[in-house]
């Protein structure tokens, strides 16, 4: 009797750890740090789950999660560039799910979980484009830069910033896009010569449109969203589609092969999808387009169809192989210059 007894409570215990558990999800970020912030707070009081949320840069986050492969610590994947995501998926350390809110999101977002075998679906689009700070361009009495080619001007020296693309996803997209633009030859030629207009590098796709606000850059190449909130906000920023065209990110959310939490996880990723959380990126002045049809767009964000965009390739410079050949060029040749 007592060892019915003992047992009884001994998994009247187990049960209770792993509800606990299932009332809990481990968040790895890949956004602003305000939207990441405000999302865990609306899905907490929404749902009734603790969400413990980790920011970091998309380059940075898919190293640990690659690193955590064998032992995930995180249970769900939430922002950061399509191509990163696709190439999780290759790589095994995502997990495949088929959301039932798929015909509610716009064709680029289906078009996303389509290519990762549904092991990945898009939340949000943005668009490239060089940004810059319009009091320090009058003040220089510079000429503003309409096309990719005007970036090599010689009166930029040291002036133009773009992160890290071995460590941020925005960059890795410039990259990609640069290549897919101009060919593989000519694209490397034109990043070397614009090394020497770069004042730096950072880690963050988020650093340089803050350093062109701060005035500590004149130009910066990120996501056009990004201006968009600035000058909102009252900064002289603005920004351009250049006239050669330009790529764009399809952000996404994957759910993590292993997953400690899995049915909270898939609460994550199903509230994550409707518009009611999908409008917390307007609130955390984070301007992409939603991927749900009936999620407001933020004022004054470009529009997909407004820009000209480049067919981007998703599945090529999504590939872990390409990425990573592309990197080790940009790193040799590029970032090894010297200034």
């Amino acid at each position: 009797m007592l060892k019915r007894s003992l047992f009884a409570a001994a998994l009247a215990l187990l049960m209770t750890t792993e509800a606990r558990a299932q009332n809990q999800v481990t968040v790895y970020c890949s956004l602003l740090s305000e939207w990441c912030e405000l999302m865990r707070a609306s899905f907490e009081r929404d749902t009734g789950v603790k969400a413990m949320v980790t920011t970091k840069s998309t380059g940075e986050t898919f190293a640990q999660i690659r690193a955590e492969a064998d032992n995930p610590r995180a249970d769900i994947w939430w922002g950061g560039p399509s191509d990163s995501h696709l190439q999780a998926a290759e790589l095994g350390l995502l997990a495949e799910y088929k959301s039932p809110t798929l015909a509610k999101l716009h064709p680029w977002a289906q078009r996303a979980a389509e290519m990762s075998g549904w092991r990945s679906v898009g939340i949000y689009a943005g668009t490239l484009g060089i940004v810059w700070n319009t009091e320090s361009l009058a003040k220089r009495k510079l000429p503003a830069p309409k096309c990719w080619a005007d970036l090599l001007n010689p009166a930029y020296r040291d002036e133009i910033q773009m992160s890290n693309p071995a460590t941020s996803g925005t960059s890795y997209t410039v990259l990609a896009t640069l290549v897919q633009i101009m060919g593989e030859e000519p694209a490397f030629t034109y990043m070397k010569k614009l090394h020497g207009n770069m004042n730096q590098y950072p880690r963050s796709g988020a650093a340089p449109m803050a350093n062109v606000v701060r005035g500590e850059s004149l130009l910066g190449i990120t996501w056009m969203f990004a201006a968009v909130a600035e000058a909102q906000l009252g900064a002289p920023v603005t920004s351009v589609a250049p006239c050669e065209g330009t790529g764009y990110e399809i952000g996404s959310m994957s759910i993590l092969k292993g997953a400690k939490n899995p049915e909270a996880a898939r609460r994550w990723y199903e509230y994550a999808l409707t518009p009611t959380a999908q409008a917390t990126g307007a609130r955390a002045k984070s301007y992409q387009i939603p991927s749900h049809v009936e999620a407001p767009i933020p004022p004054n964000t470009p529009k997909l169809e407004e820009v000209k965009l480049i067919d981007y390739d998703f599945v090529k410079y999504g590939s872990a192989a390409e990425r990573k050949r592309l990197l080790e060029r940009w790193d040799k040749e590029v970032a090894a210059l010297p200034k």
